[in-house]
């Protein structure tokens, strides 16, 4: 959910685009506070977090503000458009209810009972120490907030979440493990604990200008007991239900200072839990969030 990871790929494009002929140096940065100041505006065909589109298929623009110290701290926000959580089925995969309309008769009856969130605001920072030649750690915290309405939450929770962020990068290749501090993970309940593990290659093709783009993470949740996975005294599953496995695989080119990136992604979410009905990645669309898709994305920093 960060603008933050186009920055290693737009800086292996600018080392292959200054050595096929020289240049003059880029201006300064601004500063604020010995903060040097930077950013990024990205438009896309969709938005992808971790293999899961979080709009729908549908197109997103996003921007990001980053503020970097010379001593290796930093301090970003981000904020993108969305639609899963307001997308979300509620109800059952055979009688799917919105979660902007619950209850017998939808939204109109029931005008003060409604959910929607269309917006996603990232506050992130922390501190990249280059120990190394060609070596970043990279140790933080993130905060993903979604501004909306939540008068009746129905299977999910407010999907505000908390993790803290451990990363190792060695040239074009980066690990980084993230683990959940808050009490839910992006709406599920009693998720605290719930870790990603990310290996991502950023590998330049040569003198081609181009980048070849390969990723791999694998979303663990606890399985930890869910009140909301009961039916009477009847326990059908728990929250280990939502963990997956997801891909990406791409190109990204620079041109003129924009990057266009072209990616396959994956997830094998499940659609429902152990009781066939309850939904997990499935949308009250009957579309699961996860699957296999392909992205176009434009990016221009700053």
């Amino acid at each position: 959910m960060r603008l933050l990871n186009l920055l290693p790929i737009l800086g292996v494009l600018s080392v292959n685009l200054a050595a096929q002929s020289p240049a003059a140096a880029p201006p300064a940065p601004p500063t604020l506070l010995g903060f040097a100041v930077s950013g990024s505006a990205t438009i896309g065909s969709q938005y992808i977090f971790r293999g899961l589109t979080q709009t729908d298929g549908k197109p997103t623009i996003q921007g990001e503000l980053d503020l970097v110290h010379p001593s290796g701290f930093y301090l970003s926000t981000s904020l993108s458009n969305i639609s899963w959580y307001t997308d979300q089925n509620s109800g059952y995969v055979n009688a799917p209810v919105s979660l902007g309309a619950p209850g017998p008769g939808g939204a109109p009856y029931f005008p003060d009972k409604t959910n929607s969130a269309s917006v996603e605001l990232d506050l992130f920072g922390g501190y990249k120490w280059g120990f190394a030649k060609d070596w970043t750690l990279d140790v933080g915290l993130y905060r993903y907030l979604y501004p909306g309405t939540y008068n009746n939450l129905g299977l999910f929770r407010n999907p505000a979440t908390t993790e803290a962020y451990l990363g190792l990068t060695y040239s074009w290749a980066s690990l980084k493990c993230s683990q959940v501090l808050s009490a839910t993970t992006f709406g599920t309940a009693n998720a605290k604990g719930t870790t990603y593990v990310d290996l991502s290659l950023a590998i330049p093709l040569g003198d081609s200008g181009f980048t070849l783009l390969a990723h791999g993470g694998r979303t663990t949740y606890a399985a930890n007991d869910n009140a909301l996975f009961y039916a009477g005294t009847r326990k059908f599953d728990d929250n280990s239900v939502f963990s997956y496995t997801d891909y990406r695989v791409g190109v990204a080119k620079e041109i003129s200072g924009y990057t266009f990136t072209l990616a396959a992604t994956g997830a094998n979410g499940k659609d429902a839990a152990a009781d066939g009905q309850t939904p997990v990645y499935l949308n009250v669309m009957g579309r699961n969030i996860g699957g296999s898709r392909l992205t176009f994305t434009l990016a221009k920093a700053f």
